[in-house]
């Protein structure tokens, strides 16, 4: 696939799967509603927002420059995506959806989204384990068993791999 199909599709997933997850499900559950809640906590949800958007947008970036593709599933990458958020973490835009619902739960003061990111975590995990991670067994072997082997899924290394 050509960058620019790939930054294109990678654009249009980046509103369907993440938007969907991390802004209209939260938005249909809250309706952005603010309740009270303890203002160091609300802080604290403010500052975890704009780091794990920053997260995700670079790493859907990162399957259209370096894998060739996109995230979607229709469309997989050509190459193992392998370099940026990766190098810790062989799943952060997981993470940064689930950081942007609990930062949003946090910022809003509702619960809701607390029991909502739990039940995404769960979804996260068995889509990982039982879809992904044989997928790219199967499409890229021994190069995915060893990155799969160095690197963590869920806590990031404190330095990336490979350096």
């Amino acid at each position: 696939m050509e960058r620019r199909q790939a930054l294109l599709g990678s654009a249009a997933f980046f509103v369907l799967a993440p938007g969907g997850v991390a802004g209209l499900v939260p938005w249909l559950l809250t309706r952005w509603r603010v309740e009270p809640f303890w203002p160091p906590l609300r802080i604290a949800g403010a500052v975890l927002l704009v780091p794990a958007l920053a997260v995700l947008i670079s790493s859907f970036a990162r399957f259209a420059a370096e894998g060739l593709g996109t995230p979607a599933p229709v469309a997989p990458p050509d190459r193992l995506v392998v370099g940026g958020f990766y190098r810790y973490v062989r799943n952060p835009m997981y993470l940064a959806v689930l950081s942007l619902i609990i930062g949003q739960a946090l910022v809003l003061g509702q619960l809701i989204l607390l029991v909502y990111a739990a039940v995404v975590t769960v979804a996260f995990t068995a889509m990982v384990r039982w879809h992904e991670e044989p997928a790219l067994h199967r499409q890229f072997g021994d190069q995915y068993d060893t990155y799969r082997a160095a690197v963590p899924g869920w806590l990031p290394r404190l330095r990336p791999w490979g350096s």
